[in-house]
C-alpha cells in the first residue's frame, strides 16, 4: 500500500488517494465520535461501513456503475475503493454550453438511478458533486449515507435530495432535473415515487415557509 494522501475530511469520514494491490484507490476511514459511548459507536461506525460496502456491490451486481470494493478493514473502519477518473457531475455541468449534451446525459442519470431505486437501493446524498463523469457515463460515488429499502418515500426523498442540489448548485437547472425525471419514470414503481415527490415537495415548502 502507498502512501496516504488526504483530499477531503466530512463529519463522517476522512478520505485520501493511495493505491491497494497496484490499484489506484479511495480510503475512505470513519473515525470515532466522542460523544458517543465507546461500544456503541463502534457498533454504528462498523454498522455504516458494512452497509456502504454491500451497496456498493449491490450497484455492481445490477450493473450499476460504481466503484469497486478492494478491501474492507474493519478494525480501522476503512473502507478502499477504486479510484474513478474525471470531472464531477457539478463541474461538467459548468463546463458544459452544449444544451443538447447535457439533456442526454441528465436523461442517462434518470435511467441510472431508476435502476439503482428498482434494486433499493437509496443512496442517501444525491448530489452533482456524488456522480463522476467517466468515459462519458454517469458513476455514482459517496455511499455513505446508503441504505436498502423498497420504500417509495425514501426514493422520493433521494431524489428531493437531488432536485435541492440541482436548484442550489446550478442556476436555470429547471430543465436539467426535468429530464432526469423524465428518463426516471419509466414504469409503474417510479411513478409511485413522482407521486411522493410531490409531497416531500410540499413538506419541503411548509418547511421553508415556516422558517
Amino acid at each position: 500500500m502507498s502512501e496516504q494522501v488526504l483530499i477531503r475530511q466530512g463529519a463522517e469520514a476522512r478520505v485520501y488517494r493511495t493505491s491497494i494491490d497496484g490499484r489506484e484507490a479511495i480510503a475512505k476511514q470513519r473515525f470515532s465520535k466522542k460523544y458517543r459511548h465507546p461500544e456503541l459507536d463502534n457498533k454504528l461506525t462498523r454498522g455504516r461501513l458494512n452497509q456502504e460496502a454491500r451497496c456498493l456491490k449491490r450497484c455492481r451486481e445490477h450493473g450499476i456503475r460504481a466503484p469497486d470494493v478492494i478491501r474492507v478493514d474493519k478494525e480501522s473502519a476503512t473502507l478502499y475503493i477504486e479510484f474513478i477518473p474525471g470531472p464531477t457531475l457539478k463541474e461538467w455541468i459548468s463546463g458544459s454550453s452544449d444544451k443538447h449534451a447535457q439533456g442526454e446525459l441528465m436523461g442517462v442519470v434518470g435511467e441510472i438511478l431508476h435502476r439503482l431505486h428498482s434494486h433499493n437501493i437509496i443512496h442517501g446524498d444525491l448530489t452533482t458533486s456524488n456522480m463522476i463523469i467517466n468515459d462519458e457515463q454517469p458513476v455514482l460515488i459517496d455511499f455513505g449515507l446508503s441504505q436498502i429499502s423498497p420504500s417509495a418515500e425514501d426514493k422520493a426523498v433521494d431524489l428531493y435530495v437531488l432536485e435541492r442540489a440541482f436548484i442550489s448548485t446550478h442556476p436555470d437547472s429547471e430543465p436539467l432535473f426535468a429530464r432526469v425525471l423524465q428518463t426516471y419514470h419509466c414504469d409503474d414503481a417510479a411513478g409511485a415515487v413522482l407521486r411522493r415527490l410531490e409531497a416531500v415537495r410540499q413538506r419541503g415548502r411548509k418547511r421553508d415557509m415556516s422558517g
